[in-house]
């Protein structure tokens, strides 16, 4: 301002490429503390959740009774404990209401490898085999929304009623597992995608393959993938998804493993026994002590 009178000058601001890459980065990082319930510093433990529901335990098996029976009367029980930020990093608590349990260091491993198919262009859809309440494959739909990527499919496979019982016979190193008995790994389709319409990412680009793996996986409607990411914990489930899958790996895609580590007896032996059956040299990363992946030679 001169002489007492005002010159205002305009001109068209555009917005930098930097605050686009800083509006995504911040939509994906609440997204991935939203789904595994680090915003809510969720630790609860809630009679007749996810912690009791077919506890071998009988001091757990009676709190779940109790908590069921408070639930018919619109009543919820929990135990509050504090949250410790380090464990949900890695996983290695379970949160009661979360849509994950991964922890963040392996959505952080997701997102690294979605970005990464994108950037080199990679074809393929993405898949979960075992998806609990969605967390994991929301998170994928959310990274592919980020990017405007609008051509791949995000598949969702479980048998959205637990685990299967062992087949010791078939698979030894199954003996004596007792994951079919935990109710709280039992979330139904219809639950699963609800949790997909409440984060606004339930629509044509997600697929479900509902069913046991070896129902579902041989026969699923897939050409190519770019990212597996293979949650069964058995070794059961993980041979048979990544039997029917890692032929469908484009080179320069990602197999992701989130019980490499934590069922090294069941789901890591059966990595081991399917890399070297079909001469797999690549190397692979940790992610957290529990998750490991690797990158598809091309």
């Amino acid at each position: 301002m001169t002489g007492g009178a005002s010159n205002c000058y305009f001109r068209r601001v555009t917005l930098p490429e930097t605050r686009t890459d800083l509006a995504r980065g911040l939509y994906l990082d609440l997204l991935k503390r939203t789904l595994t319930g680090a915003v809510a510093e969720d630790n609860d433990s809630i009679l007749g959740g996810v912690r009791t529901a077919g506890s071998p335990l009988l001091r757990k098996n009676v709190a779940d009774a109790v908590g069921r029976l408070m639930g018919r009367f619109g009543f919820e029980i929990a135990y509050k404990k504090p949250y410790d930020p380090e464990l949900r990093a890695v996983g290695h608590d379970w949160p009661a209401r979360a849509d994950s349990m991964i922890g963040l260091r392996r959505m952080d491993n997701i997102q690294h490898c979605v970005e990464t198919v994108l950037r080199d262009e990679v074809p393929g859809d993405l898949i979960e085999t075992g998806v609990w309440r969605g967390g994991a494959c929301i998170f994928m739909r959310g990274v592919l929304k980020a990017w405007d990527d609008t051509t791949r499919t995000v598949w969702v496979s479980d048998s959205f009623e637990g685990l299967p019982r062992p087949d010791a016979a078939r698979y030894p190193a199954d003996a004596g597992d007792e994951l079919h008995k935990l109710g709280g790994l039992a979330v139904g389709v219809d639950q699963v995608r609800h949790n997909f319409e409440r984060y606004g990412l339930l629509d044509d680009q997600v697929e479900f393959l509902v069913g046991f793996f070896k129902d579902t996986l041989p026969t699923a409607p897939i050409e190519k993938l770019a990212v597996m990411r293979l949650d069964g914990d058995m070794y059961e489930s993980t041979i048979q998804a990544i039997e029917a899958l890692y032929p469908k790996l484009s080179p320069g895609g990602f197999c992701i493993v989130d019980d490499f580590g934590s069922h090294a007896s069941q789901c890591g032996r059966a990595i081991d026994d399917y890399r070297k059956a079909h001469g797999i040299t690549e190397e692979i990363v940790d992610v957290d002590g529990f998750g490991a992946y690797w990158r598809k030679a091309a």
